[in-house]
């Protein structure tokens, strides 16, 4: 029999609502608030998300940001800068005792990886799953599709999808981007490089190492196809049942409330300090 979780389409909004309900998902499930949850989101308007430790001023070019409409968040989970625009992007949250979930960081995304990978067979998408080697697996870039993490998404070698977990309050959260389309000249717009030319040289290598569901499948996309696809998707991978999930009124008010304290707040977004230890990959 399969087992029951939550399912939640918060539909559009914005980047701070969006990075507030992934943290609040967490913090209710582990407070045995909700049941384990599966959530498709998307994004009012393009946002850049960076990872909780990445080193924005360094990389990021918010000059850029503004003169493209974009907002700019910090994420809770780790990694590379997303931008985040024609997109389904999900979030997973479920306990680390759940007896299918592994104790490794790297096993758990293989686990959680397989909806994805059924979700893609949906829409008539062969995937395989990354498995970079040593050398490849240590390279450090800002934008998060140049490379492929372990069991991310790939299709001859490109990669689909990106994903990022953390793991607090004895809860698992994964959440990643889902791409149908990409602007890759305003992703390499919005990051700073030591030249022109080094920036050209890098947005023309990144079709190389990433694509997109519409680019592959000459299709446009939609949010709602989308959907359909990785719901059945991870329903059949992790063998759940899912039931429809809304937030209450005080719900919302608690997400909105958060959004406002941390996540438009510059402390978070720009210069966080560390307060607690948190598992991140």
């Amino acid at each position: 029999m399969s087992e029951e979780w939550y399912f939640l389409d918060s539909g559009h909004q914005d980047a701070a609502v969006n990075m507030a309900l992934d943290e609040l998902l967490l913090s209710w499930h582990s407070e045995d608030k909700i049941q384990p949850t599966l959530r498709f989101y998307g994004w009012k308007d393009p946002t850049l998300s960076a990872g909780q430790f990445q080193k924005v001023h360094k990389s990021i070019d918010f000059d850029a940001i503004h003169k493209y409409n974009c907002q700019f968040v910090r994420r809770l989970t780790g990694g590379s800068a997303v931008l985040h625009d024609d997109e389904l992007t999900y979030s997973i949250v479920v306990s680390e005792d759940h007896p299918a979930i592994p104790t490794s960081i790297r096993e758990a995304y293989h686990v959680l990886s397989k909806g994805l990978y059924e979700g893609f067979k949906h829409l008539g998408i062969q995937v395989d799953f990354a498995y970079p080697d040593r050398s490849a697996a240590k390279e450090r870039t800002a934008v998060c599709f140049e490379k492929a993490a372990f069991y991310e998404m790939v299709v001859d070698g490109k990669k689909l999808s990106g994903n990022a977990q953390t793991r607090k309050k004895g809860v698992l959260l994964q959440h990643g981007s889902i791409p149908m389309s990409m602007n890759i000249d305003m992703l390499y717009d919005l990051f700073r490089f030591p030249s022109e030319k080094v920036k050209i040289r890098k947005r023309d290598a990144f079709q190389e190492k990433a694509i997109t569901i519409n680019q592959l499948t000459n299709k446009v996309h939609t949010y709602n196809l989308m959907k359909e696809a990785f719901y059945k998707g991870f329903q059949t991978a992790l063998n759940i049942s899912l039931l429809p999930f809304e937030l209450s009124t005080e719900q919302w008010d608690e997400v909105y409330e958060l959004a406002a304290k941390k996540y438009r707040s510059d402390e978070w977004n720009f210069k966080r300090i560390l307060k607690e230890p948190i598992k991140n990959a």
